[in-house]
């Protein structure tokens, strides 16, 4: 099988990314090891354009990056250092209305010896079902992650994630993992969504994993309630949940930095990842849109306004690159 440059790319990032072996991701996902290695390679040498598979067109001279807005690339890239390449060139975009491509970006910060490592934002090949969703309140996946407080002991957050859109939904952390809490989590949701005061043809479907919490008769009977089907995934098989799994992935990389002593200073920590995570957070699955621009029918005005910009920009630096070229030949 054949893959492109984004399919290369995306597999990469579940190998770094799984809990399992690399061979074993990589036998899930029909890639041998020879080939993936040489993939990855190329990409820890050239970045996203050594994943073409020709080689690549010499860049053309009208649509040369003019010296001030490459300064402008490195001095936006030191003040957001928590952005990868991608996230920047979006950034760029939509904040500076200049278009950029991500790859520019990354050949840009590679030359100004701002890239050490990849910058990975957690995303696999295997994301989506046989018939993923089509709009939001679909389906929902819910999960537990744990935490440790200093002197208080193990707390474990509840999470429920729109699968559409990716928003977080709801979250609460508890002292157990039981299907009380579960319940609980889920009417958050529910309240958070209306599902429960509009007229709806179907109500979310819930997505969990086999454990004690999800399997027991007690929220058995309360999805029977709330006329909401359950499907949950099947054991040893990561890529089921991967959404919710990855989403908490990416959230701990963050709040366990920190050591914490206080419950509450720990729910303070992870109300502000999720407000960043919403609504600031620019998601690679998602055409770089955040999850509360997808879930609130946004998407397809930014994808509008980003095309708009491009077509613009480029215009204008093929503009002055050809007059910078003339004056050179007039000059000599």
């Amino acid at each position: 099988m054949r893959f492109n440059q984004a399919e290369k790319y995306e597999i990469i990032r579940t190998v770094e990314e799984s809990q399992l072996p690399a061979k074993q991701t990589l036998k899930e996902l029909g890639v041998s090891t020879s080939t993936f290695y040489s993939w990855y390679g190329r990409f820890r040498e050239n970045g996203y354009d050594g994943l073409v598979d020709d080689k690549p067109a010499p860049r053309q001279f009208w649509n040369r990056i003019p010296d001030e807005e490459r300064e402008r690339v490195k001095d936006i890239a030191l003040e957001r250092t928590e952005m990868s390449p991608r996230e920047l060139a979006w950034h760029i975009t939509d904040t500076e209305k200049y278009y950029i491509s991500e790859s520019s970006v990354y050949r840009i910060l590679r030359d100004y010896d701002l890239i050490t490592s990849p910058n990975y934002i957690v995303m696999t090949a295997s994301d989506k079902f046989q018939n993923p969703t089509t709009r939001i309140n679909e389906m929902w996946q819910t999960d537990f992650t744990y935490f440790k407080v200093i002197g208080w002991g193990w707390f474990f957050l509840s999470t429920v994630l729109d699968d559409y859109s990716r928003r977080i939904l709801s979250w609460k952390l508890f002292t157990s993992m039981k299907a009380e809490d579960v319940q609980e989590t889920l009417d958050m949701a529910i309240a958070e969504t209306g599902t429960d005061q509009v007229i709806v043809k179907h109500k979310p479907r819930l997505l969990s994993d086999n454990g004690p919490c999800y399997i027991s008769g007690e929220l058995k009977e309360y999805l029977k309630d709330q006329k909401m089907d359950h499907t949950r995934g099947a054991p040893y098989h990561p890529q089921t949940q991967g959404k919710i799994e990855r989403y908490h992935r990416s959230m701990k990389n963050v709040i366990k930095l920190d050591n914490y002593y206080l419950p509450g200073h720990l729910e303070n920590e992870i109300a502000k990842w999720v407000k960043y995570y919403n609504n600031e957070r620019l998601h690679e699955s998602l055409d770089n849109v955040t999850p509360a621009d997808m879930y609130f029918g946004k998407k397809e005005k930014i994808l509008t306004e980003r095309q708009i910009i491009k077509q613009e920009t480029l215009a204008e630096r093929k503009r002055i690159n050809l007059k910078s070229q003339r004056q050179e030949v007039l000059a000599n």
